[in-house]
């Protein structure tokens, strides 16, 4: 990738949140420069933020822009318009509108899906309460529903036995007058909840990370094992196919994570994409031997991939969810460390707030149920 600043390539995160902020420290390291256009002062990666904006303003979006050589995100919120007229102004955007619509809207991303002959639960787009009670009847009497776009950590997600408990949404959707859907999905009977972290180049290089199994509190994710335990190697390897089958088939340029059920019939079903370093995937900054946040730079800087293998046979990484009562995480670092000399701590320089992520904690080592207990303890002390 040329640049226009003595060969160091400058990447623009639009965003700016802890997935900007732990972009930081490897961009540091491979010699780029790193930019943050956060969404107010303070944000969690507010060290790099070189401006502060509404990432939904075209002219703030495009003035960003004009200081760097390739745009990423740390969410998928920017608008489809700006996005293109990006493109069209000659900006490297990675990952590329036409793969991020994917994981911004989640009905394209259900049809996407389909096409691919990748396994998914029962779906039906919904435009009304008597379509969404039909689903639900014709679905076991309980049924996921969805928001098309804007849900994470749960928001946005409803699991519903009656159509009416979703009113307030088709009358959201009614009074914008655009018309739309809603999705609604079986509710599927899993065992647990897989992710496969992808890193694309450009170029059409790939790497892929070990899978790893994620544990969920209140639809937000609270642990992630890494790798997964082997309960059937073939259910592995099934969920390891399909990453790599949606990220050429997306085309998606960046880490991409696949976010799947296992159920208790041996399926894999794809729940959720997101087109941007993952919670699923903090476990690599200690666990791998490339991190997420490293691999997510070289990839949108179209530099060469780096090794995904693990460091040691297991890693866990535990969010801290709301945090202490009195202050930030830093008033527990002199007990938590002292206490848990093998824990790696990652402030997200939040206040606390009951179920908000305010940091995470890793422990590394050789046998998966030690490493859990202690990631586990080391975190607790933070709450």
């Amino acid at each position: 990738m040329a640049s226009s600043e003595n060969g160091i390539i400058r990447i623009g995160v639009i965003g700016g949140g802890q997935l900007a902020r732990m972009m930081v420290p490897p961009a540091i390291h491979l010699g780029l420069r790193i930019s943050v256009l956060a969404e107010v002062s303070g944000s969690s990666a507010d060290r790099a933020a070189d401006a502060v904006g509404d990432y939904r303003d075209p002219e703030t979006v495009y003035a960003f822009a004009d200081t760097v050589d390739v745009v990423t995100f740390d969410h998928e919120h920017v608008p489809q318009p700006i996005l293109r007229e990006l493109e069209a102004r000659g900006v490297a955007v990675h990952p590329r509108p036409e793969a991020l619509q994917y994981a911004q809207d989640k009905v394209s991303m259900r049809r996407k899906l389909a096409e691919l002959g990748v396994p998914v639960p029962v779906w039906a787009t919904v435009s009304d309460e008597a379509g969404l009670q039909a689903f639900i009847e014709a679905n076991g009497g309980r049924a996921v529903v969805k928001t098309a776009r804007g849900g994470y950590d749960g928001k946005g997600v409803r699991v519903v036995s009656q159509a009416d408990e979703a009113r307030d949404w088709f009358t959201a959707l009614a009074e914008d007058g655009r018309g739309g859907h809603l999705l609604a999905e079986e509710l599927v009977d899993f065992t647990r909840e897989l992710s496969q972290l992808v890193a694309r180049r450009p170029s059409g290089e790939t790497r892929t990370w070990p899978v790893v199994e994620t544990v969920q509190e209140n639809g937000v994710c609270a642990e992630v094992l890494a790798p997964a335990p082997v309960a059937d190697p073939a259910t592995l390897e099934e969920a390891a196919r399909i990453g790599r089958v949606v990220a050429e088939g997306v085309g998606v340029t960046g880490v991409l994570a696949v976010e799947m059920f296992e159920t208790r019939d041996g399926r894999v079903l794809v729940n959720e994409l997101a087109m941007r370093p993952h919670n699923s995937g903090h476990f690599s900054i200690e666990g791998s031997v490339t991190s997420q946040f490293e691999q997510h730079l070289r990839a949108v800087a179209d530099l060469p991939l780096g090794d995904t293998s693990m460091t040691t046979p297991a890693a866990v990484m535990v969010n801290v969810l709301g945090g202490p009562a009195e202050g930030p995480m830093p008033v527990r670092y002199a007990s938590v460390l002292a206490d848990h000399p093998r824990a790696k701590i990652h402030s997200y320089d939040k206040l606390p707030r009951p179920g908000r992520k305010v940091g995470h904690v890793t422990v590394t080592g050789d046998d998966l149920a030690e490493v859990r207990a202690e990631a586990r303890a080391a975190a607790d002390m933070f709450r």
